[in-house]
């Protein structure tokens, strides 16, 4: 299983740790706000604004290193704007990993 790190944060800073702070202090505030209205929307069914909040949380899953994750999010985005929440699980397990590293942040 893949673990969440800070390598293309750490490639994209350049060594300009100011910079690097910015991007980790946008994502701690950003992430937990996404993931709720996610959580929102699947819980109201409302799955294409969930698809929506997937679109912009795959691209945080990029940022910390989560390949294959990230596809998850491509497959379960383009499962929930037919209505179909079969990946929601594995999504939300992704959700608590990429969770927990941010706040060890």
């Amino acid at each position: 299983m893949e673990q969440p790190n800070c390598s293309y944060i750490d490639d994209i800073s350049g060594g300009d740790l100011e910079f690097r702070n910015k991007l980790i202090s946008i994502m701690k505030s950003e992430w937990p706000l996404e993931v709720d209205e996610y959580r929102g929307n699947l819980s109201d069914s409302a799955f294409a604004k969930a698809a929506q909040n997937v679109h912009k949380i795959k691209h945080k899953l990029g940022m910390v290193g989560l390949v294959d994750d990230y596809n998850l999010a491509v497959e379960y985005e383009n499962h929930l704007k037919e209505g179909n929440t079969e990946r929601a699980e594995e999504f939300e397990a992704v959700l608590n990993k990429v969770s927990h590293f941010i706040n060890q942040l």
